[in-house]
């Protein structure tokens, strides 16, 4: 049987060949800790805690690292600790609130059926690895300080642009940037910024004086590069990630690192409609997992998202979501009196080792019930 797995980067299907066998490596980005997660944050959840229980059964449980990260230091953050606990001392207000998101992220993808992590670690508890590759980059010409910022420079990156197949000129055409005085080139991003009173600060880098705190790119690239080195083999998340959070991401670790790549295989799941609309606050169709789990089962909503190609884009309904739990009832049924525990299906592994076709996987399921 052959992994094949579609590479973002290469735009295109490959056999997967890890770094290692011994030592299968996969980064997924995980929830920023401020709200409840909605539906479209449980998509990449469930695509790539099918990917890691495939690869763990490929190379063995023991053989595999997945690291899923929790951002808890962020501008949403802030704003959503102070408008909440207005009495609390700002940083017992952070921590009380991501706290409790992070607890109700776990409750909530656990009823869907997902596996934990083997590491997850906290964008706080890695400030020091923030701090050392903000250094390495100033030091290597990649980065650089300007009003108590540490900032990138995309010049100094030839390939920057790659993973989402855009020149640097078609960028800077098409940019929604900050526009700031103190950047080099409307493309330079932030890595490290001052903190604001009532913010999280920590000692800055580059001899900066005064206090800051870490910019959202840095803190992959630290977490992922503490528990999973330099390069490893499979980086996920959402397709919206893939510009400008990933191909940052590849920027400041390649350049710390003096890597010509941070991961081989880039996988990215599509986007989430419900009924057919875009999800938003405004249009009254912004569902949460938790608000999902008190009318469905969490199988059938697993089920739903899965019976759609994880690349593709999907729509969610109530009618999916019906036609899901009506077939784990029929499946149920068939099993009730077994008690027994099967092998995988050979020809579900097949559909899954195909790019995780999951539909194909279903598809074998039901031919599997016909059987029987």
């Amino acid at each position: 049987m052959t992994l094949t797995l579609y590479n973002t980067l290469t735009r295109k299907k490959e056999p997967f060949q890890p770094i290692d066998p011994e030592n299968v490596r996969m980064y997924v980005c995980g929830p920023t800790v401020y709200d409840f997660a909605h539906i479209g944050n449980a998509r990449p959840v469930i695509v790539f805690d099918v990917l890691f229980r495939l690869l763990r059964e490929v190379y063995g449980a023991e053989h595999v690292t997945y690291v899923r990260n929790i951002t808890d230091v962020d501008d949403k953050i802030n704003a959503r600790a102070a408008e909440r606990y207005p009495g609390l001392a700002p940083e017992i207000g952070i921590r009380k609130l991501t706290e409790e998101t992070a607890a109700q992220f776990h409750s909530d993808i656990a009823a869907l059926g997902v596996l934990p992590p083997t590491v997850e670690p906290r964008a706080t508890e890695h400030i020091a690895e923030m701090v050392e590759l903000c250094d390495r980059l100033v030091k290597g010409g990649h980065a650089y300080v300007a009003a108590d910022h540490v900032l990138f420079d995309v010049s100094s990156m030839k390939t920057y642009g790659k993973l989402s197949n855009r020149s640097l000129e078609e960028m800077e055409a098409g940019a929604r940037v900050e526009v700031a005085p103190y950047k080099k080139g409307p493309m330079d991003f932030v890595l490290w910024k001052p903190s604001k009173s009532g913010e999280p600060a920590w000692p800055s880098p580059a001899g900066i004086a005064v206090p800051g705190r870490p910019g959202w790119h840095i803190e992959c690239s630290a977490m992922s590069w503490k528990h999973l080195g330099e390069v490893f083999d499979i980086h996920g998340g959402g397709i919206d990630l893939v510009f400008p959070h990933h191909e940052n991401e590849i920027a400041q670790s390649c350049c710390a690192h003096d890597r010509s790549a941070m991961a081989n295989v880039w996988m990215h799941n599509g986007f989430l409609q419900v009924e057919g609309e875009k999800m938003s606050k405004s249009l009254g169709n912004f569902i949460t997992i938790n608000e999902l789990l008190k009318a469905w089962p969490g199988e059938a909503i697993r089920l739903n998202m899965l019976q759609t190609h994880y690349r593709q884009p999907i729509n969610w309904t109530v009618k999916s979501l019906q036609e899901a739990r009506r077939t784990l009832d029929h499946w149920y049924e068939l099993i009730e009196n077994t008690g027994d525990v099967a092998p995988i299906c050979a020809d579900v592994l097949e559909a899954l080792s195909d790019d995780l076709n999951t539909p194909q996987a279903v598809a074998a399921l039901h031919a599997l019930r016909t059987e029987a």
